[in-house]
């Protein structure tokens, strides 16, 4: 769902559905595409099956606007509460602070100009009506084009009703999805009948396109026609769409064989995309073997039962929600949905513990990759765990076990709402309870949320050292020492974070979050004026990176020997160590220790002497703030660079001139933001009168790891 940049990188949209082989509709496209130009809201409503999300998607590609088009797929999306974070999530957007998903989405959209398609709502109406009313009174240049059965009843709704195909479309429709089967398939007048008797509905064709491999048009029209009869009481009178539909899945499913079938009705407690291990272990024994499962799903392939999609997490299949819920309806009869359903959940725990011990690795952007590709599984499997009161303890393992891509991700929001609810229950198994709490506190100090973010933590340790857990004990006062170092209590910051390396020296932890604790102790080192520490710190942190083959803690390190090489005076060095920094955190979609490495690299230009486009840079930091907090998190050590570039650039621009660079920087989407920042050559700008350096070389430094924004993380615990 999400193939672009978050963030600034709207630009590109993210409209990658199936587009493919778009037969007909040319007439309905042309009007779909008048009608949104001219209106603010569009709702393309229709029976299922009878192409709405294709034509939408056509339709939006064509009306592009300024900023690109946004699909949100509502299907797997169960509660109405995450309507709000589907839409933040399409749209790749991140936010640190305590913000709303609806008020985070306002303040993104506020000056942008894009399309919001809106699919598969009909099962949340109230909660998307609620949203995008909401959106389109306050976001002027905000479009929805809505995709569901029935309208939002929102007011300005412009509904644009689809039809089924006309006959020589759905001809042409099936003919071009049998055009791989052998024999070839003509038109003629069976398979002109065939298309009239499936009232020209998309689905309801492409799942009989399926059978020609194995039947004749005649063979086909016959087994169709007969079903026919037999609900119409032998009577030619044609059915409502809904049940032809239903009739043409239902006759479909007849004509699978036994495994086929089976294998169709376990595939349903997926939600949304789902890959072929997961496909293997879930669905495999009782009457289907694992290994056969690619063979199975193969036919279901062939049959358009399931379709397969190429996402930047691999290959991946899924089932369109008409032939999924068909599928539910037949696993619910069998008596099994409930082994389904817990062995759905097995497996997605045992994703959620193979991705955290593996973010310390060379694999942490595959495994960022995957955990965004399998959301919509994972929040199926923690609302299992949450539904069943035996099994809590099972949702507070999975909920902390997914503390890098809540706090790593860009997903604290959601990361909160989980971690809330599950340390709530009152599980017996401490351990997972212990573990969900300190990843709630972390999450909280990331939000900024100081008070929660404590109470959190002081519970853990207390907890911890009354169950004799040392493990818990060490990540709670890491995080402890945590809250302290954005709190400017710096000696009590040391205390903390040196106690925690202790106590992960005892117990043989070494991780990312080992070693992002290292780089905020080498912090404290370097806001109480040691930097000399702080560098042994950092090099010794980046050494072990590099032996590991991790590169997110890594960047971090290198932001603090950047500010180290500043304060020397070394500036081509501190810029390079900064681009690197920026390009890893930008691949990671860090915005953390993005907007800091764009802060540092306005004060290393601005002692390069170029005042103009250091106050630019401030100007795309600002932009950036909001989403992560509090700017520079409201310390005074974090602020004193910040502070020192802008009197700089001021003194040498005029007041007028630097607040006209800024400007321009706040115009500035984060892609061409930090596009701007890396653009500039490592040697290159006129040599400065002199170089500007921190009054005191140690009080200015921001945060990396453990600051109210994204990314601080760690990867056990």
């Amino acid at each position: 769902m999400r193939n672009h940049q978050p963030d600034g990188g709207l630009a590109d949209g993210n409209l990658p559905l199936e587009l493919n082989a778009f037969v007909g509709r040319s007439a309905e496209l042309s009007g779909l595409a008048q009608v949104l130009e001219a209106g603010r809201l569009v709702t393309v409503t229709g029976a299922g099956g009878v192409g709405k999300s294709r034509l939408a998607a056509r339709a939006a590609a064509r009306c592009a606007p300024r900023d690109g088009v946004w699909r949100v797929e509502l299907a797997p999306v169960h509660d109405p509460e995450f309507v709000d974070y589907a839409v933040v999530e399409a749209l790749g957007l991140t936010d640190h602070t305590t913000r709303a998903p609806r008020e985070m989405l306002r303040t993104h959209l506020a000056d942008r100009q894009l399309l919001l398609v809106l699919d598969g709502f009909e099962h949340l109406v109230e909660s998307c009506a609620a949203l995008v009313d909401e959106l389109l009174r306050q976001v002027p240049g905000l479009k929805v084009l809505a995709v569901g059965r029935r309208p939002l009843g929102v007011a300005g709704e412009r509904v644009f009703p689809l039809a089924p195909l006309s006959e020589d479309e759905a001809v042409e429709l099936l003919l071009d999805r049998a055009a791989e089967q052998q024999p070839a398939v003509a038109d003629g007048p069976d398979v002109r009948e065939v298309c009239r008797r499936l009232d020209g509905i998309p689905l309801a064709i492409e799942l009989a396109a399926g059978r020609l491999r194995a039947l004749s048009p005649a063979q086909l029209l016959q087994r169709l026609d007969d079903r026919f009869r037999l609900l119409t009481g032998g009577e030619r009178t044609a059915l409502p769409r809904h049940r032809t539909l239903r009739l043409a899945i239902g006759w479909s499913h007849e004509l699978c064989t036994p495994r086929e079938r089976l294998l169709w009705s376990r595939l349903s407690v997926f939600a949304g995309r789902f890959e072929l291990e997961a496909a293997e272990y879930v669905c495999g024994g009782h009457g289907l073997k694992a290994d056969d499962v690619l063979d199975v799903l193969t036919e279901l392939l062939a049959q358009s039962v399931v379709a397969r999609e190429e996402t930047p997490a691999g290959v991946r299949y899924r089932m369109l929600d008409t032939v999924r819920a068909y599928g539910a309806e037949w696993l619910e009869a069998t008596g099994d949905a409930a082994r389904l359903r817990r062995r759905h959940r097995d497996w997605y725990l045992g994703l959620a513990t193979w991705c955290e011990l593996d973010w310390f690795s060379p694999r942490q952007a595959e495994v960022a990759a995957r955990v965004e590709a399998e959301l919509p599984n994972l929040r199926s499997a923690l609302e299992h765990c949450l539904d069943e009161p035996e099994e809590a303890h099972l949702g507070q393992y999975l909920a902390g076990s997914l503390w890098f891509h809540w706090a790593g991700c860009g997903r604290l929001s959601e990361g909160r709402h989980w971690l809330e609810q599950v340390v709530r229950l009152d599980a017996g198994h401490e351990q997972s309870r212990l573990k969900a709490l300190w990843v709630l506190g972390y999450v909280a100090i990331l939000q900024g949320d100081t008070v929660p973010a404590l109470a959190a933590l002081q519970e853990c340790r207390e907890e911890a050292e009354l169950s004799g857990d040392p493990t818990a004990v060490a990540y709670a006062e890491h995080r402890a020492g945590c809250l302290a170092l954005v709190s400017d209590d710096m000696a009590r910051a040391e205390r903390l974070l040196r106690s925690a390396l202790d106590r992960y020296q005892e117990i043989g932890e070494l991780n990312s979050n080992v070693l992002m604790c290292q780089v905020e102790l080498a912090m404290t080192r370097a806001f109480q004026g040691d930097l000399p520490d702080a560098v042994r710190l950092c090099e010794d942190v980046r050494r072990v990176c590099e032996d590991h083959g991790e590169r997110w803690t890594r960047g971090y390190a290198l932001y603090v020997l950047a500010y180290a090489a500043w304060a020397d005076g070394d500036l081509a060095r501190a810029r390079a160590l900064l681009a690197e920094c920026l390009t890893g955190a930008h691949a990671f979609h860090d915005l953390l220790g993005s907007v800091l490495a764009v802060e540092l690299l306005a004060l290393v230009t601005v002692a390069q002497g170029d005042a103009a486009e250091a106050a630019v840079l401030q100007g795309a930091a600002a932009r950036m703030w909001p989403s992560v907090g509090l700017p520079l998190f409201g310390s005074a050590h974090y602020n004193a660079p910040h502070e020192l570039c802008e009197a700089t650039a001021r003194e040498r621009l005029g007041d007028a001139r630097y607040e006209e660079c800024v400007a321009e920087g706040e115009r500035l989407v984060r892609e061409a933001a930090v596009s701007r920042a890396l653009a500039r050559p490592l040697q290159a700008v006129p040599s400065p009168r002199e170089v500007v350096r921190h009054p005191s070389a140690g009080a200015g430094m921001h945060e990396p790891a453990a600051s109210r924004a994204r990314k601080g993380g760690e990867t056990a615990g």
